[in-house]
């Protein structure tokens, strides 16, 4: 199905096997739409619940090819951090520029507009440089699976067309293997190995539909989103990809009592520990994320093929990101909604004129950095009130001096009695505040603790430490 014009309404879109809602282009002036003509067009292509583990970031099972060509064509941000380890926090947050302090989006329920009507995002700057702005799948929050098929909590006044595929996976939801039945479908480790082809299902729908507007504006400036729905659970992948992990080979994580002590309960998300699930059940869950992991990598690379050949990979700008991290049982949490590295850092690769090709950073980013980032890549003035800074030193010289730590936050209970926690990453440390440290600190040591096996922040021996990352984190929430 493809997508057609129409009279813009606020309508729910209906659904089917894709579901079509276009805006009107906006009137531009020839000289606006002229002034654009020779810049670079963008293709920001997203996962949803994307961790690091994959090839190119060294993962040794994972296999993603087609990820790994794409670092190869460009740099790879090794310690990547979101803003708030939630969807639409997350997303909200990188395509406006602005700290969920700012947006005070921290649910998945508020619509952005409502509280920051004016903000330019970043697919609406290019819109109003003579780009056209489209979209396919989730960019900003959809319910995964509940809106599959619907704009979710789309922003209308980002796109110029959007497209909402549906596919075959949500007919197949009640086959489901489900270890947490109490938990709903967006939130369970449930998992079924599908006998139908990668076209049909949604996140094939979202290559083909991207694909359709590649060629349809390869001859124009072009803003595209590609909202890929893997590996958010449930993980419904076709067989073969699960046939790439035998059960026998996963491992899950060990339990580590001793150090789970000295972490305040503040900062636990899965409560009890694995949601009180079996070792296999575990194992066969982390099973089922590795196979989402490569059908997502297949269908990027149907759309990084299709950049190929319609001669488009030299003049477009990618940018490859899942929206925060995933844990997999690690001291027992799963998902995200914590402040441990594996929620707080998320893959981020970056190609296309601009970008050095085949180099990694380690240096310390933030999800903020994209918005003026990609602004200097095209060549656009950036609106005001941005709050992150343009990497475009490090995709020269990925090795580049950066001393910028970076914040991640995420609340615990509602709107009327909830409390922050905010998480302040360096070079070495990352340090831990819960309610202000009302509700208690964490200290790791992320060189000779990269586990975060060992909260260092009652140890008298890091007094100082604590004090200078005390410091270091009213800076940076200040800002």
């Amino acid at each position: 199905m493809r997508p057609r014009l129409s009279v813009p309404v606020c309508t729910a879109a209906f659904i089917a096997a894709a579901s079509i809602a276009f805006a009107q282009p906006p009137r531009r002036s020839a000289p606006e739409s002229r002034a654009r003509e020779g810049g670079p067009n963008v293709l920001l292509i997203m996962a949803d619940d994307l961790n690091n583990d994959f090839g190119t970031y060294g993962h040794p099972l994972v296999k993603t090819p087609n990820l790994d060509r794409l670092a190869a064509r460009g740099v790879r941000f090794d310690r990547a951090y979101n803003q708030f380890p939630l969807c639409s926090p997350s997303r909200v947050s990188l395509l406006t520029g602005r700290r969920p302090d700012t947006t005070r989006i921290y649910e998945l329920q508020t619509d952005f507009r409502t509280i920051l009507p004016d903000v330019v995002t970043l697919p609406q700057m290019f819109k109003r440089n003579g780009y056209i702005a489209a979209r396919v799948g989730k960019i900003y929050h959809y319910g995964n699976p509940g809106d599959i098929g619907t704009s979710g909590l789309d922003d209308p006044a980002s796109w110029d067309a959007v497209v909402n595929p549906r596919g075959i996976d949500k007919d197949e939801e009640g086959k489901l293997t489900n270890f947490t039945p109490d938990r709903g479908l967006g939130s369970a480790l449930a998992y079924y190995a599908s006998p139908a082809p990668d076209e049909e299902h949604t996140d094939g729908k979202v290559a083909t539909e991207t694909i359709a507007l590649l060629e349809k504006n390869k001859d124009r400036p072009f803003f595209i989103g590609a909202g890929f729905y893997r590996p958010h659970c449930p993980f419904i992948a076709p067989k073969k990809y699960f046939d790439l992990y035998p059960i026998d080979r996963i491992r899950a994580p060990m339990p580590s009592p001793d150090s789970a002590a000295l972490v305040p309960p503040a900062a636990w998300f899965t409560t009890p520990p694995n949601w009180g699930i079996s070792e296999l059940a575990q194992r066969e869950s982390i099973r089922a994320y590795y196979a989402s992991i490569s059908f997502l990598d297949a269908n990027v690379g149907r759309v990084l093929d299709a950049l190929d050949r319609l001669q488009l990979a030299d003049r477009t700008i990618v940018i490859f990101l899942g929206d925060h991290g995933y844990q997999l049982g690690e001291q027992g949490q799963w998902m995200k909604q914590t402040l441990f590295e594996r929620s707080a850092r998320a893959p981020l690769i970056m190609a296309g004129p601009g970008v050095s090709a085949g180099r990694s950073s380690t240096r310390l980013v933030e999800f903020l950095d994209i918005y003026p980032t990609v602004a200097d890549l095209a060549h656009l003035s950036a609106p005001p009130g941005f709050q992150g800074r343009s990497l475009t030193p490090l995709l020269k010289d990925p090795k580049k001096t950066w001393d910028h730590p970076a914040l991640t936050q995420v609340r615990r209970g509602g709107r009327e009695n909830g409390f922050m926690g905010y998480s302040v990453r360096t070079e070495k440390w990352r340090y831990t505040e819960w309610d202000d440290g009302k509700r208690g600190a964490e200290l790791y040591d992320e060189v000779g603790d990269p586990d975060e096996l060992h909260n260092l922040a009652a140890d008298p021996t890091h007094k100082k430490t604590v004090a200078e990352m005390q410091r270091v984190l009213r800076q940076v929430s200040r800002k």
